[in-house]
């Protein structure tokens, strides 16, 4: 072999490797691309999709649990055992409440998350006074608080549980609010614009949407308390 030859051997040879370590990076950016793909498909949709299995499951057992008979008497919930239904009638929103607020039993399951653990502890809606404060996720694992900021004062939200509807009426929202703002919890909570004790409720969830770096929280102040055997409230019948 010349080394003219020899040269352009060497120079193939080169272009060679380059053109397979080119290929190989890009198979490799490929790849990366397909999982985090597969990875926001999960999130957004997949996860909506195991919670609402979920969700229907949960309003199964709280359905079949109230047809057993029993009375709204006060006893202690299981942590992650569903004990009601909240309505938002605007926001097209039927979601199961369990007691506790952990991610992984009641939150990313899809249902709404009742505070009721140490400082966190809150308020029944049947208890005459008090501050009845849930969690919800804003942003995939069913989302049912999503759409909360679209509520207006005056906009229903009802709680049934195995005897009784409570209804009551969005007052105020604050937008924005650090995670470790828990006064806002508070029997008469703070920001909320009540100035007595009453009957309230507060929703809590994320913001902005696709971070938990802030808390959005949404009041309201019950207006109504029906017995079940009397039929739904005007708030869900329209």
């Amino acid at each position: 072999m010349t080394r003219m030859e020899a040269r352009r051997a060497a120079r193939a040879a080169k272009e060679s490797f380059a053109v397979i370590a080119s290929r190989a990076v890009g198979e490799i950016f490929i790849t990366f691309g397909v999982l985090m793909l597969l990875f926001v498909v999960y999130q957004l949709v997949w996860t909506n999709v195991q919670a609402g299995m979920e969700v229907d499951e949960a309003k199964s057992r709280i359905t079949e649990d109230w047809a057993k008979g029993g009375s709204d008497a006060p006893k202690a919930f299981e942590a992650g055992e569903g004990f009601a239904i909240l309505h938002i009638p605007k926001l097209d929103v039927a979601v199961p409440v369990a007691e506790g607020i952990d991610k992984e039993k009641v939150l990313d399951k899809g249902l709404v998350g009742h505070y009721a653990e140490g400082a966190l502890k809150t308020a029944m809606p049947a208890d005459k006074e008090g501050n009845f404060a849930v969690a919800g996720h804003r942003n995939t694992h069913g989302e049912p608080f999503r759409y909360i900021n679209q509520l207006k004062p005056g906009d229903p939200i009802v709680v049934e549980t195995r005897d009784t509807y409570y209804v009551y009426e969005m007052a105020s929202i604050l937008p924005q609010t650090p995670p470790s703002n828990i006064s806002v919890l508070k029997p008469i909570p703070d920001g909320s614009g009540f100035k007595e004790p009453g009957r309230y409720i507060t929703l809590t969830t994320c913001t902005p949407e696709f971070t938990s770096t802030y808390r959005m929280i949404v009041w309201g102040k019950m207006v109504e308390e029906r017995p079940r055997a009397e039929g739904e409230p005007k708030a869900l019948t329209g």
